[in-house]
């Protein structure tokens, strides 16, 4: 599995993030204006784990992504055979649930139903830098990383002390431990980079540092984040020849 290591400048760069990931090894606090990391929800104990065969068929299984209408499927690569479902509970609403779906010779196949949190304001078609809303939309999964040990992804994985969040989300709760996973969603970035780079294609005010990453029980910046055992069978499920996407925003959206 490949390891990147950024350089000190890369780091220090980081620091201009705006998404979850803007605070990455030096957040002081999560308060409107600042420009730190994004808070995650605690999740519940350990359920069973995400689907690790893809390639099961299972009866009855739907040929659509259920929940997903004609405009967002039309958004789906058509090679993509695994699809992380993110579907946030309003439009306005800072929870949400997260599931993968694996396509099969059946159809799509259903994980675990995992609960979640996405930013503090809920979703827009529009992100800018500091909105604090979550981008709707289908973005591609490339590259991992975090402050552990990679988990056993066949992702990209980017393991260093870059990936440190510190301080207090919206509620209070300590952002210790958020970025130990992450994986980095590729709205506004280029693919195939550590989640740390700050390359930002759209430009710094449609801001960046999104990403999946360890949930700490609180409203985010931008990123979408769950329970720590959830993101370890994410990324040991998440595979790079399946050409994984994350689909995201508000049911209503996501239903168009």
């Amino acid at each position: 599995m490949i390891r990147r290591s950024p350089s000190a400048a890369l780091l220090a760069a980081s620091l201009l993030l705006t998404g979850c990931g803007g605070g990455a090894a030096a957040v002081q606090d999560h308060r409107p204006g600042t420009a730190p990391a994004s808070s995650t929800p605690q999740a519940p104990g350990r359920s069973s784990p995400l689907p690790s065969s893809p390639e099961t068929s299972v009866e009855a299984a739907p040929r659509q992504v259920p929940g997903l209408g004609p405009k967002t499927l039309s958004e789906v690569p058509s090679n993509a055979r695994q699809a992380v479902v993110v579907t946030g509970r309003g439009v306005n609403s800072p929870m949400s649930t997260v599931v993968l779906y694996e396509r099969t010779a059946a159809g799509w196949q259903a994980g675990e139903s995992r609960p979640a949190h996405n930013a503090l304001k809920g979703w827009t078609d529009h992100h800018q830098a500091g909105d604090l809303r979550s981008p709707i939309g289908v973005f591609t999964l490339t590259d991992a990383g975090g402050r552990l040990r990679d988990p056993g992804t066949r992702l990209p994985y980017d393991q260093g002390s870059g990936f440190t969040a510190t301080g207090t989300g919206f509620e209070g709760e300590p952002l210790a431990g958020s970025f130990d996973y992450v994986i980095a969603i590729n709205y506004n970035r280029k693919p195939g980079t550590t989640p740390l780079d700050w390359t930002r294609p759209l430009g710094a005010g449609r801001g960046g540092g999104i990403w999946l990453h360890v949930d700490h029980g609180g409203p985010t910046h931008g990123c979408v984040s769950i329970a720590e055992q959830h993101m370890k069978e994410l990324l040991r499920a998440l595979d790079p020849d399946r050409h994984p996407v994350v689909v995201m925003g508000d049911a209503d959206s996501l239903a168009r």
